[in-house]
């Protein structure tokens, strides 16, 4: 069954997809996504966390232009597991209202051989 998102779900689901697309993955585009994964098992720190800030604005300025970023905050949640929050403030162009979105993103990526 095919569902389909309009308005700010939609704007979700299109942040969630730029997010998780590497650099190049898309032939007939190749600079859309964000380019998150070369942050794979980087040591946490606060250069770190102004490096994925700045990806995440950088790939949303460019592939998403129904909103306005006003702020990205990168929390690193669970040291242990590698989790790192990244909550998007914005504003939706077409109502001018304020939403937020949190990113889950993994920088321990593809660790789980035990």
């Amino acid at each position: 069954m095919l569902t389909t998102t309009a308005y700010e779900d939609n704007i979700n689901d299109c942040i969630d997809i730029i997010l998780q697309t590497k650099m190049g993955e898309r032939s007939l585009e190749p600079y859309f996504g964000s380019g998150l994964q070369q942050f794979f098992f980087r040591k946490t720190s606060e250069t770190l966390k102004g490096e994925i800030s700045d990806a995440v604005k950088t790939s949303l300025l460019h592939n998403e232009p129904r909103i306005t970023v006003k702020d990205v905050e990168v929390v690193f949640t669970d040291m242990l597991n590698g989790l790192v929050n990244i909550s998007i403030v914005y504003i939706y162009n077409k109502t001018n209202t304020r939403h937020n979105y949190v990113f889950p993103f993994h920088l321990n990526e593809g660790t789980n051989l035990g």
